[in-house]
């Protein structure tokens, strides 16, 4: 690891002082146009997240970052690349690498720069009141969930989740809205265990959902299987916070709404493979899968046998 106070940069052929006038990120994208992000989660309306995949073919660059609204991780997915970054007023250089993970917090500024070579990268960015929601659902302390600036762990766990979403956003969200959002619940309550000043618990009380509302949610479930369901949808239907409703939801049935409302349309699938006489592919939309590869998956890893296999 070496600390300085300035470097060289090779694309711009000048010394940056860190006080100098640093291109701003807007700058930095006309400049170069290849970072446009090679796929977005943007126009899919995930809630509370959003995912990105970029592909840098450039040589070195200097940048430093205005103070993001939302918390942002960037994940490394190729060869290890050569970063700099500043922290307490000194640069810190050190190579990232795949697995590696970099975490900057809502409202914190960041100065970065990247040496000459090619960097496969996966964004994501979290609304902090998603974080906050995650946090009261999990009856952590809200005033003290500050996240922590981390740059080049080792996290396999969040690696994981990262590349789930990865794939989802690859797949063109073909699991659905309450997949991500699942997903979205499991990365918020990793980062609020590893990444914040305070995780520890301070409520006693432990809630839990009503046999009247158990009910009430699965009633709806049943009724709307043959659409796509998010977690703020089902939640409405007992009036409480869509992270709460996750949380409870999985503490009374044993698992996340996700993997029940898959269950279910299974099930339902099973039954119109035997009483009817549809196109497995017809089946697969009125039970709420995407398409009928969808279906074949879960029908699969779920009873042991394919669609075609119960007829």
């Amino acid at each position: 690891m070496r600390d300085s106070t300035q470097f060289y940069d090779q694309d711009w052929g000048t010394r940056h002082p860190l006080t100098g006038n640093l291109p701003q990120l807007g700058e930095l994208r006309q400049r170069f146009d290849h970072t446009t992000p090679v796929l977005s989660s943007r126009q899919m309306g995930w809630n509370g997240i959003s995912v990105e995949q970029y592909h840098h073919l450039s040589s070195s660059f200097e940048v430093e970052f205005p103070a993001p609204s939302d918390h942002w991780l960037v994940l490394p997915l190729g060869t290890p690349v050569s970063v700099t970054q500043k922290s307490d007023d000194r640069l810190h250089e050190s190579v990232i690498q795949k697995g590696d993970s970099i975490l900057v917090p809502a409202g914190q500024p960041k100065y970065w720069c990247r040496r000459e070579g090619i960097c496969y990268a996966m964004h994501i960015h979290l609304k902090p009141e998603m974080i906050r929601q995650t946090a009261e659902a999990s009856e952590m302390d809200t005033k003290r969930i500050d996240l922590m600036e981390c740059f080049g762990k080792q996290d396999l766990q969040l690696h994981q989740i990262a590349m789930l979403l990865l794939a989802e956003l690859k797949s063109g969200g073909m699991m659905g809205q309450l997949y991500v959002e699942s997903l979205s619940q499991v990365l918020a309550i990793h980062l609020l265990r590893h990444y914040s000043q305070s995780a520890l618990i301070i409520k006693s009380e432990n809630g839990s959902l009503t046999h009247s509302q158990l009910q009430q949610a699965i009633d709806y479930i049943h009724t709307h299987l043959n659409r796509g369901l998010s977690l703020a949808e089902l939640a409405g239907v007992i009036n409480i916070s869509p992270t709460y409703f996750a949380s409870l939801f999985k503490q009374a049935m044993g698992i996340s709404p996700h993997q029940y409302v898959i269950q279910q349309r299974v099930e339902r699938a099973k039954v119109m493979l035997k009483r009817t006489d549809l196109a497995i592919a017809d089946i697969a939309l009125r039970v709420g899968f995407s398409n009928q590869s969808h279906l074949t998956r879960h029908f699969k890893r779920l009873t042991g046998i394919t669609p075609k296999q119960v007829r």
